[in-house]
């Protein structure tokens, strides 16, 4: 990138400020100056080469610059894929780098790198193929690089996030059986293993690779530029394995304020905005201005219920608050109607999803009957949220209106949103929750096993566990299903989560950007494919 840039101008910098709120001056200043900045790096106006085919829309176009505006995490962000945690990070890794799978929009998983895998009888070891594919420096993806960079996601000393993902796998018997071939050797059987190779972070950089500072993978673009907390620059690799992206360059911009990402769209300074709330997108939805794109399914909304402590020791009052809940006004309420209504189970329309239970309504006198059932009319409970999620204050206060109809009085106590996911883990019982996109299968095991480590809502039964095991020791896909399907059945009629949404993921384009995939939920393959857009 060169060191002169032109800058937008007096009312280019006031457009990008405009509507940013009094409290957010200095960042939404800030935000101005990395946008009026990064105006000149990339050496051309975002347009495609050939602006006359602009007609023919439905045909991808190449060329042109896209520049993509995301909340960040300021200086401190890094290019180590291993270490993505935010929605940027995420976006990034996925223009540099691979992953063996990624999840497709049912969120099975899909192969990537990996061009096939198979397991043994006994489901076990499991063999992985790879493609035939190459690092930007052209060197070629090997096994040695998978193990490698799965041994430094496992290492005892690192905090990666993908670490728990690997953890069923024993890497100091795995190895390579050729350049091309890895045979993973597992703790215990893992019918669902390649929902591993998917896991978020599980990125495969070159063997021996300890900096990212001039990185080098195998994704779509190679590395151009990055100023930590501003911008990242990446150029189309010709010789990417599926293909060479059709925008010459995109620029990653970090606009922490929404307000500013939405001035910069509408005034052109970017193309892509990600994360809009449901107030936003309805305010300029339709007007022409920009395209605002819902990515359903991704994100689950509800309230967690401790079960190993009073009331919820009683699943006869988790019956009851299920029964409270009207899921229409919650969605419509705390989600602008920027949603679809839960049913108690995570992963609507996901593999193995359980769609033929009734779907749950509100039936208050039922509600009443089993409180009182349970010795518990006129219950007092403390529901724990804070603003740590778009929709959780508001789905707080709109639950104690509902709850007041049963005769429960719900006491709202907003909490420190920094440490809030923390704080609810152990303490409290009843508490607002949230979860991207994952498999139902990772659902289970990370949070509804005895021994999982987010178990917010303390679900431990050993029958349950039994199931998930036998569920795994099964080859037959049918029989798992049914396997799944008993458990979340379980789940419905006696479990900790009361889901009563899940919340779309809202992004905004300018209207020359074409080929997002609106039926990608967040964090899932076809989610934020820069290498699949093309500007017209």
């Amino acid at each position: 990138m060169n060191n002169t840039r032109s800058g937008l101008g007096r009312r280019g910098f006031l457009l990008a400020t405009a509507t940013a709120t009094a409290t957010a001056t200095a960042t939404a200043t800030a935000t101005a100056a990395v946008l009026a900045l990064s105006a000149g790096c990339a050496g051309d106006t975002g347009k495609t080469a050939d602006p006359k085919n602009a007609a023919a829309a439905g045909t991808p176009q190449r060329g042109g610059t896209l520049r993509a505006a995301f909340p960040g995490g300021g200086a401190n962000e890094t290019l180590d894929p291993h270490a993505a945690n935010l929605f940027v990070d995420a976006a990034r890794a996925k223009a540099l780098y691979d992953k063996l799978a990624d999840f497709g929009a049912d969120l099975a998983p899909v192969p990537r790198l990996a061009e096939r895998w198979e397991s043994n009888a006994t489901l076990d070891t499991w063999k992985i193929t790879l493609r035939k594919a190459a690092f930007h420096d052209g060197r070629p993806v090997t096994a040695e690089d998978v193990l490698y960079s799965y041994r430094r996601i496992a290492d005892p000393k690192g905090t990666f996030r993908a670490k728990a993902s690997l953890e069923s796998i024993d890497l100091a018997a795995s190895r390579a059986l050729d350049a091309s071939t890895v045979e993973f050797k597992l703790k215990r059987p893992y019918a669902e293993f390649p929902n591993v190779l998917a896991a978020f972070g599980a990125y495969i950089v070159p063997k021996d690779t300890t900096s990212f500072d001039n990185p080098v993978g195998s994704g779509p673009f190679t590395f151009a530029s990055f100023t930590p907390g501003k911008s990242l620059v990446v150029k189309r690799n010709d010789a990417y394995w599926e293909g060479a992206p059709h925008l010459d360059q995109v620029e990653f911009l970090v606009v922490t304020e929404e307000s500013a990402r939405v001035s910069a769209l509408l005034g052109g300074q970017v193309q892509y905005a990600h994360e809009l709330s449901p107030a936003t997108a309805r305010t300029h939805e339709g007007k022409g201005k920009i395209e605002v794109v819902r990515l359903p399914g991704s994100s689950m909304q509800g309230f967690v219920m401790k079960t190993d402590r009073p009331p919820f020791d009683d699943p006869r009052v988790r019956q009851a608050f299920f029964l409270i809940a009207d899921r229409k006004e919650l969605v419509d309420g705390a989600l602008s109607g920027a949603g679809e209504v839960g049913n108690d189970l995570f992963g609507k329309g996901y593999q193995y999803y359980a769609s033929g239970l009734p779907q749950r309504t509100q039936d208050l006198d039922r509600a009443r009957a089993l409180l009182k059932e349970a010795g518990a009319e006129n219950l007092k409970v403390t529901l724990d949220t804070a603003p740590a999620a778009t929709g959780f204050v508001e789905a707080a206060g709109i639950f104690k209106e509902q709850a007041a109809k049963a005769g429960v009085t719900v006491e709202v106590k907003v909490g420190n949103k920094d440490t809030y996911w923390k704080d609810i883990l152990d303490n409290g019982t009843f508490a607002s929750y949230r979860s991207g996109s994952m498999p139902i299968e990772s659902h289970i095991s990370q949070r509804l096993l005895t021994g999982s480590t987010t178990n917010a809502t303390k679900w431990k039964q050993k029958d349950f566990d039994d199931l998930y095991q036998q569920a795994q020791s099964t080859r037959d896909e049918k029989e798992r299903a049914a396997l799944y399907e008993r458990m979340q059945r379980r789940l419905y009629d006696e479990g900790g989560f009361l889901i009563w949404g899940f919340a779309d993921w809202i992004v905004a384009t300018a209207p020359t950007v074409h080929g997002v995939d609106a039926k990608a939920p967040a964090n899932t393959l076809d989610w934020a494919r820069f290498d699949k857009l093309w500007l017209a």
